[in-house]
């Protein structure tokens, strides 16, 4: 026997299928750009095309950093003078008000890392993924003058007792 309440069930139906969408404020443009505020530009010394060289003035690789996603994003491509390529996405965080970037390569390299503008030059640390099993890690950006910068990379197995020097590139 058919339901005695059916007719009301597919009336409710209809009516939660053709409902118009709620319009949220998600949805509506912003009154000004959300990484509108002057710490999203405390990276945009490391923006460019770059040939990066070693102290002893060898070739590492060519780097370009670019601003992408409406400038809330760093985009990195790597590409090493032995064929190693890697990419890099930075953001800051306006909650924790901190620069994070996530880093993967060629080589299977992972890696996590999160810090701040401190002292002149831009100083993140975390944790390394990759063919050497899990390390510590941090990476100063420190600008130089004529344009230029120092991107220094130092890695611990030992839990930060000591450290060693895994990058030194002068861009």
């Amino acid at each position: 026997s058919p339901m005695p309440n059916a007719p009301q069930i597919v009336a409710v139906l209809l009516l939660f299928t053709s409902a118009p969408p709620v319009v949220t404020n998600s949805q509506q443009a912003p009154s000004q750009p959300a990484c509108a505020a002057s710490e999203h530009r405390q990276f945009d010394f490391w923006i460019g095309r770059w040939e990066v060289k070693r102290p002893d003035g060898r070739v590492a690789g060519t780097n370009v950093i670019r601003r992408e996603h409406g400038g809330c994003v760093l985009i990195e491509s790597w590409t090493g003078a032995g064929g190693m390529t890697g990419s890099s996405v930075n953001a800051y965080n306006p909650v924790t008000k901190r620069w994070h970037q996530t880093w993967a390569d060629s080589s299977g390299t992972l890696l996590l890392i999160d810090g701040e503008w401190r002292e002149g030059a831009l100083r993140l640390a975390g944790e390394m993924f990759g063919p050497q099993g899990r390390q510590q890690t941090r990476i100063t950006w420190t600008p130089l003058s004529g344009g230029r910068l120092r991107q220094m990379w130092e890695t611990s197995g030992d839990e930060g007792r000591t450290w060693r020097t895994a990058f030194d590139g002068l861009y």
